[in-house]
């Protein structure tokens, strides 16, 4: 029984290589449009650049649980790819809905086309023209996503069966992104319509979906994609509950993110809503006066505190915990192949743990 060594470095190198390649390509077709397009494509490149790839990942390995042996490394690398534009345009136009000022570490496009406008001193609005911009290169990548997925070189009839999977994610991502606006704009949330949102708009295009396009990909049945779901949406939500535990308690160097962002953005998580259940009134009162509204440090500690005494921290380890093993349970009685089970069981463990 063989138990395959997995490069994860080296595998992000060939993502990030697939999409320089890919974006090489639209430099070339582009080039005609002048030197804003040039700007945009620089922006992009800034955008797919770096990150945990997980979902490329986890597109790969729901391939080689079907079909151990890949016969066009290059093309499966591609398709996976593909994936990660998809979260690059999620990102771009997440970042300007939550007015967020950072992403990994570099300003988020909206800003940083904002900026420029007021420093060549433009005319207009220079936060319109910001948008303007992180709205067209989201539109962009989202359509390249589609058009990486379709030329990645595997045969026609397995793309056609992935793409089926790909556009119900797509719809789902977008649709649960309305819902998380909507319900920030309600300022409530139930822990129920929260794990509504976490489903929809992260946790199934986190890992479900990655895994059954691979699958798709690969020819597997729908006995199969069915069995990965029992393993992916669990472990999508345990992803995303660790997330948004980032978001509170993460630190800024490691997250990329000021501390206590999603508190900032006035993110109605899981999270929020078992500790706005669970505080002592006035503690509770005070948390949902704080949410959306600019921290400074000693707001965040406070933030941080209530959240923590009410035993809400605690309450979404133990169901990260929970989720997790039961996304285990399901892998270990999955028809899938002994070795991307073992690699499967790996990425479970780095998208779940990832530290504070």
């Amino acid at each position: 029984m063989r138990v395959t060594s997995w490069d994860g470095g080296a595998f992000r190198a060939s993502i990030q290589a697939a999409l320089d390649e890919f974006l090489d390509e639209m430099t070339d077709r582009l080039a005609p449009l002048g030197p804003d397009a040039s700007r945009l494509l620089d922006e992009a490149r800034g955008v797919v650049s770096g990150g945990k790839r997980f979902r490329a990942a986890f597109c790969y390995w729901g391939y080689r649980a079907v079909r151990p042996e890949v016969a066009d490394e290059h093309a499966l690398v591609r398709a996976c790819a593909a994936l990660e534009l998809l979260h690059a345009s999620a990102l771009v136009h997440d970042d300007y809905m939550d007015a967020s000022d950072t992403r990994r570490g570099r300003p988020a496009t909206h800003r940083s086309f904002t900026a420029e406008h007021r420093q060549d001193r433009w005319r207009g609005d220079p936060e319109q023209y910001g948008a303007a911009a992180a709205i067209l290169l989201g539109d962009l990548l989202l359509s390249w996503a589609d058009e990486l997925l379709r030329r990645c070189g595997l045969p026609v009839t397995e793309v056609s069966a992935a793409m089926d999977v790909f556009d119900r994610c797509r719809s789902e991502v977008i649709t649960g992104q309305f819902l998380d606006v909507s319900v920030q704009a309600r300022g409530a949330a139930d822990v129920d319509t929260a794990m509504t949102v976490l489903r929809f708009k992260s946790a199934k295009y986190s890992i479900e979906r990655p895994l059954h396009i691979g699958a798709a990909l690969a020819g597997a049945p729908a006995e199969t994609l069915t069995a990965l779901s029992s393993f992916g949406l669990p472990l999508g939500e345990a992803f995303q509950l660790r997330d948004d535990l980032l978001g509170v308690f993460g630190d800024a160097e490691t997250t990329g993110k000021p501390a206590g962002d999603d508190l900032v953005e006035g993110k109605r998580t899981v999270l929020v809503a078992l500790a706005l259940d669970a505080a002592a009134p006035e503690d509770a009162a005070a948390l949902d006066r704080m949410l959306g509204t600019a921290l400074d440090d000693a707001q965040v500690a406070r933030a941080r505190r209530i959240i923590d005494e009410s035993g809400a921290h605690a309450q979404v380890e133990m169901v990260i915990k929970e989720l997790a093993d039961r996304a285990l349970t399901a892998l270990d009685g999955s028809p899938v192949d002994h070795q991307a089970r073992v690699v499967l069981r790996e990425l479970a463990s780095a998208a779940t743990q990832r530290v504070l």
